[in-house]
């Protein structure tokens, strides 16, 4: 099987963006554009170096340079899979604790952009209030040391900083993560930081620094023996970190650079100012289906998320929640059909070659529940429907926390808050209102008697007639 290579002269790419979090999706997204672009003679002072600030992304960066910085990228398309070896990294920062080398990196004025995917959970917001937390214990560090910050929000304020005392224009901090107002999150991030040791550099940023949001989407699982056998398979046996993910992809921005851009809408990015509706329609959808799908499957001991999907009562389940409850209170986005695009997503998470699994889906529901699942449940309440469907969704969150499925099978943690979510999960099996009382999740949705009884009512049926016989009851309506 043949590898499709860069179709360019990487020798003559120079650097235009820092890219922190060099994982699995980034080198599928992002990296996967910026290669195509190259390959039509276009923008090749807009390669990306490589950044991190964690141990892990250290171990990425020495994988990485053992290849010339080459990334694997397999697509995986039910009618036959595609590899091909993404060029549009030329380097990778060097990972120090006080991130001195990203910071000097990211004051180069021929960095205009400076990206990032750290994760949902790494913007330092408070689940209670949606807002960014000045008292997280990193940001108060790096507050007080902003001269040796252990954050990437640190590193780009004092970059930042050092920009503007050299009369260098900003650059752009474009945010990949998936989560709502991404670019306003990640201004929130580093304003807040700024503000606690320079409030006048943080009024400087808030003018002139450029937070576009953005929308993204494709699915790329984790890497492990399977992936690596595949790239094997593709001759590429030596290849550690190689990233396989479905062959679509979608990207949606804001047209707002600090310092221009390179042209990706030559190579299907779309720009746009609805980027909002963009990203509610897949939060909602797609990543609220994840959310719907993860936590059943995995108490009853299905591992992939295409196999919950041939399973009639998960898929009759997902489908009848999205189909009642999520896509009657998503905004219409222009030029799309809301059923059409719920039935492509069906089809994604259908996708066998993908093999993602229902564990990464359940990973941080304590995170993810208030962005992709909480949102679609007062939506409902606003409009005067009780989602009876979305609060079993979030009972079933209840009972994987548990910590042990219907067969007695021990469930591993799989949040940062896990010990907490366990405690009140046991609590909760016989007084619910504890799990809907933690208002860093919930918010004031404790507060709603109806909305206390719905879900009171769904945990009890799932302890009482199964997780199969829950959402059989609520199928039949």
């Amino acid at each position: 099987m043949s590898v499709a290579q860069p179709r360019y002269d990487r020798a003559r790419l120079t650097a235009g963006i820092v890219h922190i979090g060099l994982g699995n999706f980034h080198r599928a997204h992002m990296a996967a554009y910026l290669d195509d672009l190259f390959a039509l003679g276009e923008d090749h002072d807009w390669a990306i170096l490589g950044a991190g600030v964690r141990p892990a992304d250290a171990r990425m960066r020495d994988a990485l340079m053992a290849q010339d910085w080459l990334s694997t990228v397999i697509e995986l398309d039910p009618q036959g899979k595609r590899a091909r070896r993404i060029g549009s990294m030329i380097g990778f920062v060097e990972v120090d604790p006080a991130n001195g080398p990203l910071i000097a990196a990211m004051r180069r004025p021929e960095i205009r952009i400076v990206s990032l995917t750290v994760t949902e959970g790494g913007y330092f917001i408070d689940p209670a209030t949606g807002r960014f937390d000045p008292s997280a214990p990193e940001i108060v560090a790096d507050g007080t040391m902003p001269d040796r910050p252990a954050t990437a929000f640190g590193a780009i304020v004092a970059a930042l900083a050092a920009r503007r005392d050299a009369g260098v224009v900003p650059f752009t901090v474009l945010s990949c993560d998936n989560l709502p107002g991404n670019g306003d999150v990640a201004r929130a991030a580093v304003v807040g930081l700024a503000r606690l040791s320079d409030p006048g550099l943080a009024d400087w940023i808030d003018a002139h620094v450029a937070f576009p949001n953005a929308m993204v989407d494709r699915i790329a699982p984790a890497t492990g023996p399977r992936e690596r056998a595949m790239a094997a398979a593709f001759g590429l046996g030596d290849d550690p970190v190689p990233v396989t993910c479905e062959p679509f992809r979608q990207w949606v921005i804001e047209d707002r650079f600090s310092a221009g851009r390179p042209a990706l809408e030559k190579v299907g990015a779309t720009f746009s100012s609805c980027v909002h509706d963009f990203e509610t329609m897949k939060i909602r959808i797609l990543n609220g289906g994840h959310a719907i799908i993860g936590y059943p499957a995995e108490l009853l001991g299905i591992e992939h998320v295409h196999e919950a999907m041939a399973d009639p009562t998960i898929a009759a389940f997902v489908d009848k929640i999205e189909s009642d409850e999520i896509v009657p209170i998503v905004p219409l986005v222009p030029g799309h059909d809301l059923s059409d695009y719920k039935q492509l997503i069906l089809q994604r998470f259908s996708n066998p070659e993908i093999a993602d699994t229902a564990h990464r889906l359940c990973f941080d529901g304590s995170n993810r529940q208030p962005k992709f699942i909480i949102p679609s449940i007062r939506d409902n309440i606003a409009r005067g429907v009780m989602p009876k469907g979305l609060i079993l969704a979030s009972a079933l969150w209840c009972r994987y926390c548990y910590g042990t499925a219907p067969n007695g099978r021990a469930i591993a943690p799989n949040d940062p808050d896990w010990d907490k979510l366990t405690a009140t999960a046991r609590a909760a099996k016989q007084d619910p209102v504890g799990w809907i009382g933690m208002r860093a999740i919930y918010g004031n949705l404790a507060n709603d008697p109806a909305l206390v009884a719905a879900f009171a009512e769904a945990l009890h049926l799932v302890w009482d007639e199964g997780v199969r016989g829950a959402m059989a009851r609520y199928i039949e309506g």
